[in-house]
């Protein structure tokens, strides 16, 4: 099956729909797929659900996709250092639904694996347990989860093989993998197109069966989310 794409736009094409639900892999700045956000954003896709640990950064990420008024509801954990997501939630024009870190990223694996729902502590007696079914289990209580799916999945990855098969690089992997998992169809960009055999098994991370179409990144741009220096002793 021919996988590969000669651009972002014929990897998405037939993929996009207004209203649907877009699962993103990425982490701050680090793993995102710039190339295929910056598709998505000329496609002009409305009224996006967005799955993500967070927005990025102010016309950067999917703060791009935020910019253009694209996305009306985000599911993620963590919302700073992007002012346009900021202004947009306050005024009530976006849509938050927040989550734990590690619940989101079960959400995402429990969602690609089959699994509509699991029970963790996180979140029990708090705000995140409104509206929410819990259970106890040896005299602790647990809180029910969903599993979470995607209509589109897009994912960044360091290299590919034409069954598109990936591999993640250091902590650029972050929430790539469950992404990937969770989406009814997967978009990869990468920054190596290997060839057949080349991927050493043991090292892939994620598996092309859970991969259509794949695309080489034209962007790869490397950012600093918060530099901190210090000056130098004398």
């Amino acid at each position: 099956m021919q996988k590969i794409c000669d651009s972002a736009e014929e990897a998405l094409a037939g993929k996009t729909f207004d209203g649907m639900m877009v699962a993103s892999g990425g982490f701050g700045l680090c793993g995102i797929p710039e190339t295929l956000i910056e598709a998505l954003v000329a496609s002009g896709t409305k009224n996006i659900t967005a799955i993500s640990n967070n927005a990025g950064v102010d016309d950067f990420g999917l703060g791009r996709l935020l910019r253009t008024r694209q996305i009306s509801k985000m599911i993620s954990s963590y919302v700073g250092e992007n002012k346009e997501f900021e202004r947009q939630y306050l005024a009530k024009e976006l849509e938050i639904e927040f989550c734990p870190q590690g619940t989101l990223a079960e959400r995402m694996r429990a969602g690609g694996a089959g699994i509509p729902g699991f029970y963790t502590k996180t979140g029990v007696g708090t705000l995140i347990a409104e509206g929410k079914e819990t259970k106890t289990f040896n005299g602790e209580e647990y809180l029910l989860e969903t599993g979470l799916v995607a209509d589109l999945a897009i994912v960044k990855a360091w290299k590919g093989d034409p069954y598109g098969n990936l591999v993640y690089r250091k902590s650029a992997r972050n929430f790539n993998p469950m992404a990937a998992a969770c989406g009814k169809f997967t978009v990869a960009e990468v920054e190596e197109i290997v060839g057949p055999g080349e991927l050493e098994p043991d090292h892939i991370h994620t598996p092309g069966i859970f991969v259509q179409r794949l695309v080489l990144a034209t962007r790869n741009e490397k950012r600093i989310e918060q530099r901190t220096v210090r000056t130098g002793a004398v």
